[in-house]
């Protein structure tokens, strides 16, 4: 027995240092860095402590970003989650099989389409001048409701979550359709059998039957909604006046553009922090769930 885990664990001795060098002593490394204030063009780094952390709490954008990831985590629960698990189900309640397939490749295009190329084709949607939206509202008369959406403050960050939403909806849907095709059809016969109707059935059946899938899809959503980078870089850069900023652009901007490189560190660290203790919340509350079934 000895000699068999002996056997295991050097079997498992090569990925556990290679998620050690590659994971845990980046992440190790990074506290550690968020402790001092340097710069890439200076030599010598000057311990601060926690100062980079108090700047952090002093600094209204750092505050703005965080509310965007906020609201880009709860919109994306509801959508990528929540709305996709709906269209799974009434998918999977399809009769036509042809109509079905048919369906699931219209839905998953958008997930095919490279961020940048996503990014950039939401810009020509979005042009306040000759965009489909505004012009799809000028025909309709509904002009008044026109609007430069990215170049509002108020806006541009919804105008990139709505985009992330299109292209991400597709692929969790997908991935909830195979969740929701291994539940035994002799619940749903069951259910039908005692008289539940099709939104009981959802509720009593289909979402408990699928409670790993989801806890799966809610960790990577939020945790995905706080290391958003690429769709504000493409879409807005941040802008205007940091209005679209997240925890992952303005730790870009910070290090590379105001060359702050500890205080990049420690939003960082911020980041880390935020989605390690969300995935651990809802795996406890998903076991927990399990353990009372």
């Amino acid at each position: 027995m000895q000699r068999r885990r002996f056997r295991h664990a050097l079997y498992a001795a090569p990925a556990l240092a290679l998620i050690a060098l590659f994971v845990y002593y980046p992440i190790v490394e990074n506290i550690r860095l968020s402790l001092f204030k340097f710069s890439v063009f200076q030599p010598g780094m000057r311990y601060v402590g926690l100062e980079n952390y108090r700047q952090a709490l002093q600094d209204p954008v750092f505050w703005k970003a965080l509310a965007n990831n906020l609201g880009y985590a709860v919109t994306s629960v509801m959508f990528q989650v929540g709305a996709a698990l709906v269209l799974a189900a009434i998918l999977e309640g399809l009769i036509g099989r042809r109509l079905r397939g048919l369906l699931r490749t219209v839905y998953f295009i958008p997930a095919a389409v490279s961020m940048t190329v996503a990014g950039l084709l939401f810009q020509f949607l979005y042009q306040p001048d000759a965009g489909l939206i505004n012009s799809t509202l000028e025909g309709l008369g509904l002009g008044r409701f026109a609007h430069d959406w990215l170049g509002d403050p108020a806006t541009s960050i919804w105008g990139v979550v709505a985009m992330s939403q299109w292209q991400s909806f597709g692929y969790t849907t997908m991935l909830l359709t195979v969740a929701v095709q291994r539940i035994p059809r002799e619940l749903y016969e069951a259910a039908t059998v005692d008289g539940a109707g099709r939104v009981r059935t959802f509720f009593a059946v289909t979402v408990p039957m699928v409670r790993e899938m989801t806890t799966l899809l809610v960790i990577l959503t939020v945790s995905g909604a706080f290391l958003v980078f690429n769709e504000v870089m493409v879409m807005t850069g941040g802008g205007p006046s940091n209005s679209s900023q997240t925890l992952g652009t303005w730790l870009y901007a910070s290090a590379f553009t105001g060359d702050d490189m500890g205080y990049a560190a420690a939003v960082g660290t911020v980041m880390f922090a935020i989605t390690f203790v969300a995935g651990a919340v809802q795996l406890l509350h998903s076991r927990r769930k399990a353990v009372a079934a």
